[in-house]
Order: C-alpha cells, then structure tokens, then sequence
C-alpha cells in the first residue's frame, strides 16, 4: 500500500499482530522508518542535547512549536535564515504543531494535569478569548497581545519549512461536560477547513498537513471527527484531544479511532510517550509518537530502563539517580545499553553530577533517555519485521507509566 504526494510517500510495509504495521514515510528531508518517536525541539532545541548528540542517539525525526517560535525569535527570523532546517542545522524530518495545544494549556493551566482531569485553580492565565476567528493570548515573552488564526498558524508553520504540519485545533481537556466538547470539535473542523484552504492556496510541495482527530472521550464524537478527517484530503492523521482519565479509557479512545481512520495515511498520537502507551499505540496502527517525558525526566534524575533493568522497588519505567542507593554503584544505567553515556559514565558518578554539576547531568541522561526510546522504536520494527511483536510486547511490560504529556 502507498499513499504519495510528490516528494511524501508513505508505504506500508508489512503488518503485525492487530493493526501494528511496519512502514516508511518519505520527506523531502529524509525518510523515517516507522513505528518512529519524534523528540520535541520545542523552542528549536532539545533541552539538554545539541542536535549532533540526537543524530549519535540515532534519532529519525524532530518536532518544533509553532506557538513558541512565533513569539521568539519569530518565525520571520527563522524564513530569512532559511527555516528551521538550516537555523538549527538539523537537516532531516521535520514536525511543527500548531501552537494551538500550548494555548490552551496556558489558559488552563498544566495541559497535562486538565487532559488527566484535575483542574488547576489560581494558574496566571495567558489566553484572553477563544472564538471562531482563533485564540487571542497574551505573550509571555514580552506581555504583547497576539492572535493566532488558522491562517496565520499555517502561514508561520510554512515560514518555519517543516516537512509535516498541522491544523490548528483547541485542544479540549478531560473536565470539560460532552456539549462544550462537540462545539470545540465542531469548531476545530471549521478552523481545519481554514487552515487546509491556506495550506492548499500555498501548496509549494514542500510540506504535507495533518488532521486533527479531536471528540474526548465520547465515541460518537470520535466517529463524527473521524469522518471529517477520514473526507478530507490530508495527507496524514493526527489523533488528539482528551484520551481519558485513566489507562483503559485512553486504550479505548485510541483503538475506537483507530478502527475508523483511513489506514492509507501515517497516523500520529500526540503528546503520548509512555513505553507502554507505545506498544497499546503500534499494536492498533499508530506510527508515530511525541513526548517531552524522555527528556523531562532526566532534568529530574530519571534514567529510562528496560523491564529487567530496574533494581528501585518499583514498577516504573525509570530509575531516579538522585537516590541514595546509587551513591557507590559502579554500573552504567543499563550494562546492556551501547550508548555514549553508559559506555563512559556510572550511575555513581551521575548521582554525584546530580548534586555537584546539574547541567552535565541532565545532558548525560538525556542523551541516555534519547538512545534508549530509538532503541526501543527499532526493536518494536525489528520484531514487527521478524513476527516476533508479541513475544516483545510480553518481554517490555510495565505496570505504570505517563498518560500524557505536555510540551
């Protein structure tokens, strides 16, 4: 199966267990191998790694904010310098979102905690007023007022040169009763068509525009937001929007909207980058993930390790090196991990950075956490290509891991 458009293609190449499917997907910038994590440069950098310390960590594809760069340095500033391709000297796939999720949690406080349904009180809310015409916020660079339209989050998006971008949608969170979710859907399909007729009436051939499955946590939501993607000619899927309280619900989401989506396209699932939300994910079609949890874990101690590896009386997918129980132990992270800081460094000599050196310690686990996820992202490929997916499914199993993520 293949679905191209000029220089973009995606070609399935295989199937697994389920919906699980091995594929590629080609950008004018390279091709990523899929299922594939995309690492957030959120404000045109990945906290705590240089962009040569992502490519040794073998990563495939990189995602920016629209949001974020438009308020600095602007993304004129980045079009005179030939977009973000070569202002961050990255050079391979590329991602933007549409700015429209980070308004949303400033006006709401942590995305996150309101996605997972606690609703933050007393948080200095930027947004000032969402309408049909888009959301007018406050900066919180300079205190300026801006309002982002689907046609200005298109026209930045296509300033910052990304390979794939996005609509502009509001991303609705848990709390919120099913009427206000339909409207905000509804709205957000509207605000598509918007930005799918800007997109198309500047259409170079140089980028590609996702869709936005929104609905919460209603099925006959998703269905009716599923049909709206499913008819309109983008050329990837995006599942987003409220996944649910818990686990279950999210798998449940994820799985009923999967079922219904045009399987010709590459599907991604925003902001989720849990290992295990990674396997429900692969196993019902999705091809690839964003998550800040890699990196935002390492500025905290947090050490990515397989199932076997974990030696903390817990069930967590992470170690936490700012522990005592780590002062003398002589061991990398993971003895059986081939990257740069395993092969250099131990987890005494981290945990004493953790105390001493916070900076260089955040860089050394970041560049761990970053090698780990592409790690696991092959063997998922590996074992889909070889019809052993179950058999590692069964193998990478954890009990608790994040729901959500914000960026």
């Amino acid at each position: 199966m293949q679905e191209s458009h000029n220089n973009f293609n995606f070609n399935v190449l295989k199937r697994g267990p389920g919906s699980s499917r091995l594929g590629l997907l080609t950008t004018p910038h390279g091709t990523v191998n899929t299922p594939a994590f995309i690492f957030c440069a959120t404000k045109a950098a990945m906290k705590s790694l240089t962009i040569e310390q992502l490519r040794a960590a073998n990563t495939q594809i990189i995602l920016s904010n629209t949001y974020h760069l438009m308020l600095q340095p602007g993304s004129e500033v980045i079009a005179k310098q030939g977009g973000l391709q070569k202002f961050t000297g990255w050079r391979g796939p590329m991602l933007t979102d549409s700015g429209g999720f980070q308004i949303f949690s400033l006006g709401s406080g942590n995305v996150a905690d309101e996605i997972k349904g606690r609703r933050l009180v007393g948080n200095d809310k930027t947004l000032l007023s969402l309408t049909e015409e888009g959301a007018k916020f406050r900066s919180y660079v300079d205190g300026r007022i801006y309002m982002l339209t689907p046609e200005e989050s298109i026209k930045i998006q296509r300033e910052l040169g990304a390979d794939l971008i996005v609509v502009l949608d509001e991303c609705t969170p848990f709390h919120v009763d099913k009427s206000y979710t339909k409207a905000s859907m509804q709205r957000s399909h509207r605000w598509a068509l918007r930005s799918l007729k800007n997109y198309q009436e500047h259409d170079d051939g140089k980028q590609k525009l996702y869709g936005i499955v929104q609905g919460g946590v209603y099925p006959d939501l998703r269905r009716e937001s599923v049909a709206f993607v499913n008819d309109n000619p983008f050329f990837g899927n995006a599942v987003g929007g409220s996944l649910g309280a818990d686990k279950s619900q999210m798998y449940d989401i994820v799985a009923l909207t999967m079922s219904m989506l045009n399987k010709q396209r590459p599907t991604h699932l925003l902001g989720i980058g849990g290992i295990s939300d990674i396997f429900n994910g692969v196993l019902h079609g999705i091809d690839t993930f964003d998550c800040v949890h890699p990196t935002r874990i390492a500025r905290h101690g947090g050490a990515l390790v397989k199932p076997w590896n974990r030696n903390e009386n817990s069930n967590r997918e992470h170690i936490n090196l700012r522990n005592s129980i780590y002062k003398l132990d002589q061991n990398p992270i993971e003895s059986d991990c081939a990257c740069m800081t395993c092969a250099n460094y131990s987890r005494s000599y981290i945990h004493h950075l953790l105390k001493s050196e916070p900076a260089l310690s955040f860089t050394l686990i970041a560049q761990h956490n970053a090698f780990f996820m592409n790690d696991l992202m092959h063997r998922i490929r590996t074992a889909l290509q070889n019809d052993t997916f179950t058999e590692l499914h069964q193998e990478w199993n954890y009990i608790e891991t994040p729901l959500a993520c914000e960026v």
